[in-house]
Parts: C-alpha cells; structure tokens; sequence
C-alpha cells in the first residue's frame, strides 16, 4: 500500500468519525448551518478524494449522501430518516474502507440498494417546498450557456455551476469593502462555496473542522502538528523506561557513596530524564472525549430501537489520559451507557407515570483526582431492582438467602459484575446474554482501576470508575515483608501507620478478625506475609508492624508488613503467563540495586480480603457509631458562675477579650462595655451577673453583621480538640446538654440563646426586607451537634431553617413539594454523601436550578473539583461561618436574578 492511499484511509477515517457526531447534533439541532455546513464540506472532500484515487464504489457512495446534504442545505426538511439513511451510508464506507486497508484495493461490491433509497430520499426532499431566501448580492456578469453532450458522472459538476461558484467566492473575498455583502443571509452560501473550489483543486486534508472554519474566518495561522506512527512512540517510551531503571541504578550507587563526584552531575541527568519522561507522557496522553466520541450516535441508535427519548450529556471531554488505557476503556465505556438506556432508563410511558420528563438523561462525566481520572456514568432511570437482584442470585446458586440476608444493599448490587449475570427477562440484541458486567469489571480491573455503583431505586443508579493515569511508569512504595520486597502503587496508598502495643494505633481483634481502630473508623487488616503464603513457619507479631492505609474503590483496609523503605519511580513490566493467575500481583519491575521485585496488585488484596472480613469491620464500625456518633471538633473551655466545666464550638467565638473592671459600664439595668466603637451588651451564663471587683474580667465575644456580644465568664481553661458526643440532654435553657471533654463532664452552652439575650431583634433584623426574612434554607448534616450549632447562625442571617439528618431525608422533604431557596450540605455523610446527594437534585428536572453549597472539613483541590463536577454551587469550610454566609448571600443574589 503507498503512502497516499494509506494517508487518505487515516484521514477519511477521521472525517468520518466526525460526521458521526455531526449528523447526531444536526438532527437535535436542524437550523444550525454550521454543523450542515461542517458535515457537507466532509462528505464533499471525502467524494472527491476517492475520485482523484480512483475509487468508484466510495465515489458514488459518498456523491448520493451529499446530493441528499446538499438538498437538506437548499432548505428541505430535515427527518430523522434521512439522518439515518446518511449514517448507514457512513458505516457502509467505513467497512469499505476496512476491506481497502486489508486487501489493498477497493472490494468489489454493489451499493445499489443504498444509492437508490438516497437518491429516492433526495428526490422527495428536493419536491418538497423550500423556503424562499433572499438571493446574495454579486458581482454581475453573464454566463454563456454552455451544453454538455454526456450525462453527468458521479462526482462531476456541470461548468455552470464551478463557473457561479467562482462569481461567488469573488464575490465573497470582495465582501469587506461592501457593506451589504456581509448581511447574514450571504454566510451559509459563502462559505460552502468556498470550501468546494478548494477541494475540487486539490484533496484537502481532513484536521479538525472546526479550527480549520476558524482559521479562514480569522486569518490566523492555525497549530501546526505532525502525524507520528504509534510504535515510533512506543519505542520512545521503551527506550525512556530503561533510560529510567538505568537513572535509579545510578542513585542507588551514589546513595551507597555520599561523598561521590557524580553526585551534582546524577543530580541533573535525574532531572533531565524526568523531563524527558514527562515529556514522552505528553505525547502519548489523549483527551478522552476520543473514547465517548461513538456514544451519541449509539444513544440515538438505542432510542430509535428501544423506543425511548435519551438525551446524552458529557461533561469534561476534554480530561487526558494515557493512550493504552484510553484504548482498554472505550468497550467498557460503551457497554455501560448502552445498560443505562436499556436496564436504566424506563419507557417514556413509565416516566410519565412516575412524574419524570419523557426524555431521560444518561451523564457522562470525567475529572482528574490525584493520579487517577474518575469517570461517572449515571442516568436517571429506575435503578437497580434489589429484590430482582435477589432472586436471581438465588437461582443461580451465587448465595444463599441466609448469605444475602447478611449483606447490604451495595454489596447485593455488586453480584451484577458476576459472570453470566443478567435480570434482563428476555434476550434481545441489546442485552440478556449475561455477559457485559462481569468483563467491565475484568478490564477495568487489568489497568489497575475499580470500579463502584450506586444506586437509588426509582431515581437512578450512578457507576464510578477510577482508573490510572498511565500504565507505564508509576510511583510505588517499597515495602518488605518475610525478607521479600514489594512495590505497592502509590495512588492506593492513603497513609502509613506504626502499630504498637502501647501506642495510639493498635492492633484489635473483633471475631479473630485484626483490625485497627484509626480516628474512630475501624480498619480490617491482612498481613501481606499471611496472605502470600511466605511465612516460613515464623509466628506472626500480632500487635505490631507498620501498616499501609489502602483504598480500592469505596473498600479501605491495611496492608500490613514487616518494613516500608521508600517511594521510587518504577517501570511496570508484564507477568510472565505462569503467575498471571496470581491476582494479587499486577506485574514484575527492576530496582535500581538490579533486584527483580513483584508489584502488588491492590484490586487482587481486596478480593482475597473477600467480603467477610470488610462486613466483619462494617458491622463493629456500625455498632460504635450507633453508640458513639461523634466527631472531632475544636471547643473552648471555660468556667463560669460555678465550678463545673463549661464548652462552647471555638468557631462561634469572635475574639477573646480581657475587659477592665473599670471601663465596664451600666445603663438601663444592663451592663455595657465600649467595644470597637459601639456598646457590647454583656450577658451572664447564669442568668445572674458575677463581675470581678477588680483587675481584668474575662469575655468571650461573639459577632455577626456589626453586632457584637460578651458572654462573661470566670476563667479560660483551655481550647481543646475533642470526639463530641452530648450523652445527657439539658432542660436549663441555654445549654444543650453535658458531654465528657478530655475525661471531664462539661455542659455545652447553646448559643442561640444567649444571643437575642443581647439584642432582642438579633434573630429579625429590622434593616432587613420582608422577603429575606422568608427565605427557606434546608440544611442537611448527619451530626446533631453542627445542626444545632449551625441553625442559630443560619437563623441570624435571615433564613427560615429547615433540617434533615440525612441526604435520603432531605430529597424526600424537597420532593415533597416545598419551596426552598437554598441548601447546604454536608459532604461526609453515611449511605449517600453530599456529593451523591448534589447529583441526585441535579438529575430531578424540578431541583436543578436550586443552588446548592457544600460544606465540608476537606477543602483540598480535588474535592472541591469533584463538588464542582457533581453540581454544587459553592464549597465553604465548615468552621469558616462568615465565609458561609457570604457565599449564601451571594448565591440568593444570582438566584434571584436567574427566576
């Protein structure tokens, strides 16, 4: 094959692929006559290339599908039978081409069937009535009739029009000096016109559409790229991986030497070869829209069969990953939005019955999360049948009842990924054979990714899958267990921890199952000699070892071992077949003192741990919450009126203030004191005001919007951080109950009665309007203390506040037909977190526009990435009160606007 014909197969390839997409928005989206602009200037260079190559079956194929474009461009109404005739067009030259690239020649065959149904196609469109356009202004002259003896052939135009086409592109570059020549009716001829004479002169190479229309509009020079054979880039990055196995080899050396000449030179060579690595990686990263680049055709093709209205929507596209992975992921990828719109999404008549729009929504978003990039497929169908799900597993002698009863709802569902698994009740060419699930999970699983789902029955089900980067060069902790080295991948490693007898991280056992109890979550354990069988006979240290924090998907477990040494820089090399069946390695790699060492495989730990020991830690984690929900916050202790110890959130508190006696003042019965250039009320804790003779007197100042208040108190004991948990409720009002703080019984003080103590209006303000004193915040947090510690602040600022204590519970009060302005949502909940709950809201037609705002104690880039993706409008701290309320008065501003 020459370098010409195989060029024009790559390229015709991505024309075709682009008018893929392009036909499936133009027949959304009929008037836009840029896309039929974009689609009619491809199928015109594609027909004329084959024409100049001397290809007649592509040539008359591609000439019938653009005689039907041409007629749709003349103004002819476009149906949805058209568009699918255009594609069947489309993949008929794809299989064309395909035999061309392996046979070398185009294969013979007649296309008749499908040359006639378009040019039927044609012939109705070109009777119908096209709608009257006013006719451009152009540069006037006569055109000689001229007579051809011969009928046209495929992909030849008469000398008319190449002659008017001339007149109207000169015309068209005559256009800035004419005003009237730029007026809007001109654009859709002017530019067809253009694009024609220059593939009739020579085969125009087929970039990005786009860039190439923008280029010609602007003048710009448009980015220069080159086409590089993929094995040329796979040998670089070979060469590039020994390149870094030698530079470690070369550390390790210098390491052993401290005192080496080489050590600046190795210094720089490390850091050159790392540019150079980052620099290959580059070229071999892709944006994965490659990969959804099929799926809006699919849908369409899938709505049109099943009978069902799918709107498709792809949030970041544009999110880069590695070649190799990119290419294991589009199947997986495919069979996953082709089972949300059969298995997920309902008939349009089932929608309406339920009270959703006909048109359901499959959502395909993409972001970078550390090394990883997190890919969310969720629809907002029916969700899994859990009672369905049941059954099968039953029936297919997977579990037993006794089994299931044991399990959760999420670890139920997970038995979809089993081989031959299906509730499909009939086969069909969609689905019902069984197979699908079980090898997304297999793929994903061989590129070190996991893969989670989630489902809510009768709103929907959202599958998560978290896959690396690359598969090439990876950072890896080295660690040793029985005198053996492994390399566990840094991306599954959340932290490392020492356990020791007598130290904070123990080693427990509940059900002679090791666990360990790290801020009150508890953790299970496996010790890696254990689980690989290289004991050698030792007994086990039970109670110490350094334990390596790991998370696989939602599942987290330690991984303990004898010895952790450092993190490097590895090259993944395959397993060799005779232990590919170990799952628990991923591959092979050589250090820099030359060992050969395994990788661990974090998937393959997770499985061996199996479900019993995660369900054993989930059960005592579940018993300890429900006797022990606390969480760690910071308090300040204080004494006031008595001896007993009394607390308060230190985010409430303004300022800490010491006040001399002096200056304290009385008016009106009520003590004052001049603070910042107003009088601060002071108020008594208990209700009878104890002020010292003399000296300095202790106060505890709050303030919001220009007020302030001082609470008095004895003496300040400590500012401490503590697991909360209020075990005897207060009827005194003030107090919110007592607790034990650092092993000391103290009573929490409420807040938000002492503030109207102060002022009377500071829960009404007068300067506010009627209409902010009626605004409706729902605010969803699973820890009582921050909803009562919250509510007064959120009631201060004006807003009428309604709680829930867990997500499922606020989607039930906002279904329920009441009218809220504004929620705030905590992230870390148990079930369904805020981030669920945001995309739930967000898939609801009615919650969509209501502004959300998240409120976590985790505010690194990532999780605020993550929240911005799920759909919340703002992301605030949860001790930054004041940045709460700046962010809840800016978004009732833009909501307002918006309505």
């Amino acid at each position: 094959m020459d370098d010409l014909l195989r060029e024009f197969l790559t390229e015709t390839n991505e024309s075709l692929d682009v008018v893929d997409v392009e036909l499936v928005r133009f027949e959304q989206d009929p008037n836009n006559a840029g896309i039929l602009g974009n689609i009619f200037r491809l199928v015109h260079t594609i027909k004329g290339t084959c024409g100049f190559l001397g290809l007649p079956r592509l040539e008359a194929l591609a000439h019938a599908a653009e005689t039907l474009m041409g007629k749709y461009r003349d103004g002819a109404p476009v149906t949805g039978e058209g568009v699918t005739l255009i594609l069947f067009t489309i993949d008929r030259l794809k299989e064309i081409l395909g035999d061309l690239e392996g046979l070398g020649n185009e294969p013979e065959g007649d296309d008749g069937d499908l040359i006639s149904q378009l040019e039927a196609m044609s012939a109705a469109a070109g009777s119908a009535p096209a709608p009257k356009v006013d006719e451009p202004k152009v540069a006037k002259g006569t055109l000689a009739d001229q007579t051809l003896e011969r009928a046209l052939r495929p992909g030849e135009v008469s000398l008319d029009e190449l002659e008017r086409a001339f007149r109207e592109t000169e015309s068209e570059v005559a256009a800035p000096a004419v005003p009237e020549m730029a007026s809007p009716p001109i654009a859709p001829e002017a530019k067809p016109a253009s694009a024609e004479k220059k593939s009739a002169a020579r085969p125009a190479k087929a970039a990005n559409a786009s860039a190439s229309e923008d280029d010609a509009e602007g003048g710009v020079k448009g980015q220069q790229t080159l086409r590089v054979n993929v094995d040329t880039l796979e040998q670089l990055m070979t060469m590039v991986s020994e390149l870094v196995l030698t530079r470690n080899q070369l550390l390790e050396i210098v390491r052993r030497h401290e005192e080496s000449e080489f050590k600046v030179p190795l210094q720089r060579l490390s850091n050159v070869t790392a540019e150079l690595q980052d620099g290959v990686m580059k070229t071999r990263m892709q944006p994965i829209g490659n990969a959804w680049q099929k799926l809006p055709r699919i849908v369409r093709d899938l709505g049109n069969e099943l009978g069902k209205q799918i709107e498709l929507e792809m949030h970041g596209a544009e999110t880069e990953l590695d070649r190799q992975v990119l290419d294991l992921i589009k199947d997986p990828l495919t069979h996953m939005v082709r089972n949300s719109a059969d298995h997920g999404l309902e008939s349009p008549e089932q929608r309406r019955l339920a009270g959703k729009p006909e048109k359901g929504t499959i959502k395909l978003a993409a972001y970078h999360e550390g090394g990883h990039i997190v890919i969310a497929i969720s629809d907002d169908g029916r969700g899994l049948n859990t009672d369905r799900i049941r059954k099968k597993i039953v029936e297919q002698n997977l579990a037993s009842e006794a089994e299931l009863e044991k399990l959760t709802e999420a670890q139920i569902h997970k038995y979809i990924f089993a081989p031959g698994f299906s509730t499909a009740a009939q086969v069909t060419s969609v689905s019902g054979r069984g197979v699908g699930m079980d090898v997304v999970r297999t793929n994903i699983d061989q590129i070190g990714g996991t893969i989670d789902l989630k489902s809510v029955q009768g709103e929907g089900a959202t599958v998560t899958i978290k896959i690396p980067l690359t598969l090439a060069i990876v950072s890896a902790l080295i660690v040793e267990s029985a005198g053996d080295r492994f390399a566990i991948p840094q991306l599954s490693v959340i932290e490392l921890v020492r356990a020791q007898q007598n130290s904070e991280h123990r080693i427990e056992r509940i059900k002679d199952t090791p666990v360990l109890r790290l801020r009150n979550k508890l953790l299970p354990l496996v010790h890696l000699r254990q689980l690989l069988g290289i004991a050698g006979g030792e007994p086990l240290d039970e109670t110490n070892g350094f334990i390596v924090v790991t998370q696989v998907g939602s599942q987290t477990f330690g991984i303990v071992v004898d010895q952790v040494f450092h993190t490097e820089e590895i090259v993944v090399k395959p397993m060799s077949s005779k232990l590919r069946h170990i799952t628990m390695f991923s591959g092979t790699t050589i250090l820099g003192d030359g060992s050969v060492i395994m990788i661990i495989d974090p998937n393959g730990i997770a499985s061996a741990i199996g479900t019993d020991v995660s369900a054993t830690a989930d059960e005592a984690e579940a018993d300890s919450r429900r006797g022990d929900a606390r969480q760690l916050i910071s308090m300040l202790v204080f004494r006031a009126g008595s001896r007993e110890q009394k607390a308060v959130p230190l985010s409430l508190v303004t300022r800490l203030e010491e006040v001399a006696v002096d200056k304290i003042e009385q008016a009106h019965g009520r003590h004052l004191v001049q603070y910042r250039g107003a009088l601060m009320p002071l108020i008594s804790v208990s209700g009878e005001m104890r002020l010292k003779s003399e000296g300095s007197q202790p106060l505890l100042v709050f303030s919001d919007a220009g007020r302030s208040m001082g609470l008095v108190v004895d003496e300040i004991v400590d500012i401490v951080e503590d697991a909360l948990n209020i075990e005897v409720a207060a009827e005194v009002p003030g107090m919110l109950g007592s607790a034990v703080i650092k092993g000391q019984a103290t009573e929490i003080l409420d807040i938000g009665h002492y503030l109207p103590l102060a002022f009377e209006d500071w829960f009404k303000r007068k300067e506010m309007s009627a209409a902010a004193l009626t605004r409706k915040l729902l605010f969803v947090d699973d820890s009582p203390f921050f909803r009562n510690m919250l509510t007064p602040v959120l009631k201060a600022a004006g807003y009428d506040v309604i709680t829930a204590s867990a997500a499922a519970e606020a989607l039930d009060i906002l279904k329920g037909g009441d009218r809220f302005d504004v929620v705030v949502s905590d992230i870390e909940m148990p079930e369904m977190n805020g981030f669920e709950f945001a995309e739930a809201m967000r898939s609801d037609k009615r919650l969509a526009a209501m502004p959300v705002i998240a409120l976590s104690s985790l505010t690194n880039p990532a999780a605020i990435e993550r929240a911005r993706v799920a759909g919340f409008h703002d992301y605030v701290a949860k001790f930054d009160r004041h940045g709460l309320i700046a962010a809840l008065k800016e978004t009732s501003v833009d909501y307002a606007q918006a309505a």
